[in-house]
């Protein structure tokens, strides 16, 4: 049975505590138990919880002064209230100060699981919208009318809706996390949360805290409790970009959590239990790194269940005008600007090009010829020069035949668009292009680029 949540109930009366225990367990809740408020106050006793749920009236202090408690240390945690009849105006009190809902005695084992499904429910999502505030991410489709994107597509609805681990295989900027998202949109989890992690983005040394969380007070600095990524994925979908880029003990701990479906906050002793579907992209060869011995075996079986590979914007003919007005439609919506489609010649030089930087590139070449763009129609005059080169000629022009000059040409080009996809950081230029940054000066110094800046207008 699959693993529901990590539930503690606090209740005077040993008896309703252990007979709801009994019932939670065989809906395959995690139960914890404790007899009154101050055993439930111990230091760790409110690691790895989802939901609380307690009495109202015991001995000593009362439910309120435990929810008191909870708000201080863990005020996202939902809170439960159990009370008699007679307590019904105490348990709306408890209510008002942040408890999630009362519920009257005896309860109703199915009302305790249907309340409780909720809450976690709830929990899910407010963690999931804080999340998503603080990574400003944005929803949209993955497009296209190729035959290689259809037959992307295709795998994607295979293995959408099992909960098998699915490994995204393709070059930066071809869409991978698109697609993550439409796998989970298209699974069962779709109403849970997708947290997506880069993982080439993540310093070292908060590896543990960004992927685990934290304690308040667990090292300098942390100031709060903190909802490690796999917590806030917890029921729904993770998506690791570039995990190749995990270092090897970073590996181990992932393989962990996958393994067993557990780990520790900084700062925490108790495990805490997840229950997410894993979604993994790269634009490495994890079998080169794996003999290399910079990628775990162990992991990369782990993960690769089910990969789909996805086509680079260069082999995927007819795409590029349903994508390039798809992105004159989202920058116009942003810029107040009524462009009412591309120029022939503009779809045509957008074709032609060879898009290094995949659909990133395009995307940013369109924002700004949108934001340069004065008339009704997207014209080559807001198209960067690399890729306005491509254009058709006039019938008229003089055509070379220089194997050397349209060497050097395709080379300066190739060059310029990576530069444009990686938004001028040479370092990410010289990945996309497959070579070091050392080979890129030279290249810069040999075609004259060396003051090359980038222009995001």
């Amino acid at each position: 049975m699959a693993r529901r949540g990590s539930i503690l109930i606090v209740d005077d009366e040993t008896y309703v505590s252990e007979s709801l225990a009994l019932t939670l367990g065989r809906q395959g809740y995690e139960v914890r138990t404790a007899q009154s408020v101050r055993e439930a106050l111990q230091s760790d006793s409110f690691e790895g919880l989802d939901v609380v749920i307690t009495d109202l009236r015991m001995p000593g202090a009362s439910g309120l002064d435990l929810l008191q408690k909870i708000q201080e240390r863990r005020p996202e945690l939902p809170v439960i209230v159990l009370t008699a009849y007679g307590d019904v105006p105490s348990a709306v009190e408890c209510v008002k100060a942040g408890a999630y809902e009362f519920l009257e005695k005896p309860a109703d084992p199915e009302e305790v699981v249907e309340v409780l499904r909720r809450a976690m429910m709830d929990a899910a999502r407010r963690r999931e919208i804080e999340y998503l505030r603080g990574e400003g991410k944005r929803e949209r489709g993955p497009l296209g009318e190729s035959k290689t994107w259809k037959e992307v597509v295709e795998l994607v609805h295979a293995a959408a809706p099992t909960d098998s681990s699915v490994l995204l295989l393709g070059e930066s900027g071809t869409g991978k996390e698109e697609v993550a998202r439409l796998i989970h949109r298209l699974s069962g989890r779709q109403d849970r949360p997708f947290v997506s992690v880069n993982c080439a983005a993540i310093p070292l040394e908060l590896f543990e805290s960004e992927f685990f969380g934290h304690c308040k007070g667990a090292f300098t600095g942390a100031t709060r409790d903190r909802q490690g990524r796999f917590k806030v994925a917890d029921t729904g979908t993770l998506f690791l970009d570039e995990i190749g880029c995990l270092t090897e003990s970073a590996q181990a701990k992932v393989l962990r959590v996958l393994e067993e479906g557990i780990f520790e906050r900084v700062g925490e002793t108790r495990p805490t239990s997840v229950d997410i579907r894993l979604v993994c992209a790269t634009n490495s060869d994890l079998e080169v790194e794996m003999e290399r011995g910079r990628f775990r075996q162990d992991l990369f079986y782990r993960i690769n269940v089910f990969s789909i590979r996805i086509p680079p914007l260069r082999e995927r003919k007819g795409d590029v005008g349903i994508l390039a007005t798809a992105f004159l439609r989202e920058f116009c919506a942003k810029t107040g600007k009524s462009i009412e489609g591309l120029e022939p010649e503009t779809l045509q030089a957008l074709d032609r090009y060879g898009w290094p930087g995949n659909v990133r590139e395009l995307r940013n070449v369109i924002e700004r010829s949108v934001i340069l763009e004065k008339g009704k129609r997207l014209s080559l005059a807001g198209i960067p020069p690399n890729v306005r080169s491509q254009a058709p000629e006039p019938e008229d022009a003089a055509r070379t035949y220089n194997l050397r000059e349209s060497l050097m040409s395709e080379e300066k080009r190739l060059i310029v668009g990576a530069l444009t996809a990686a938004d001028g950081v040479k370092r990410e230029a010289a990945r996309l292009l497959g070579i070091d940054e050392r080979n890129l000066s030279y290249y810069l110094k040999k075609h004259g680029l060396n003051q090359w800046k980038f222009d995001p207008s």
